[in-house]
């Protein structure tokens, strides 16, 4: 006697599903993303830093594995190239869950093999965290390593500002 294919999956499948009735399942872990809207608010918070400072920029916001979700160069930016200089510090800090100047400081002190890592190893990126989680980061390219930093530090605390309870 043939068994018809499909008939043969629903036995296996009723057969699965028996067996595992009384198991528990796995649990699947969840984690907070960044959304959208979150982003063109660090991007706003930043500029609105940028502008009231007097220190042009190219921000960009990634998620958590570095991909870029927003990103602007503000107008008069002193660095052309800021927006890729911006999205590779962002993407550095968002991989290795630090702020990008640590890994700066890493090149700059006892372990200049960082510079293997293909990353843009600069002061400018700061994690987007939440539940100690990284979401995410923002990098800034302005005039000086220290605006940037404090471009986005400054904008990250108003992300703060807002969802906190």
């Amino acid at each position: 006697m043939r068994v018809k294919p499909l008939f043969l999956a629903m036995i296996t499948c009723s057969v699965l599903q028996s067996a595992t009735a009384g198991e528990t399942q796995p649990a699947i872990a969840q984690k907070a993303i960044l959304t959208l809207d979150s982003a063109q608010r660090l991007l706003r918070a930043a500029q609105e830093t940028a502008h009231a400072k007097g220190w042009p920029c190219a921000v960009v916001i990634v998620d958590d594995g570095g991909w870029p979700i927003l990103g602007a160069r503000m107008d008069d930016a002193p660095v052309v190239a800021g927006i890729e200089l911006a999205q590779g510090k962002a993407r550095t800090s968002a991989l290795f869950k630090r702020p990008s100047a640590d890994l700066e400081n890493a090149i700059n002190g006892a372990r200049p093999a960082a510079l293997s890592a293909g990353l843009v190893m600069m002061k400018g990126a700061q994690p987007i965290i939440v539940d100690g989680q990284v979401i995410g980061a923002i990098g800034v390219s302005a005039d000086t390593p220290a605006h940037d930093d404090e471009i986005a530090l400054a904008a990250l605390a108003t992300l703060s500002r807002r969802t906190a309870p």
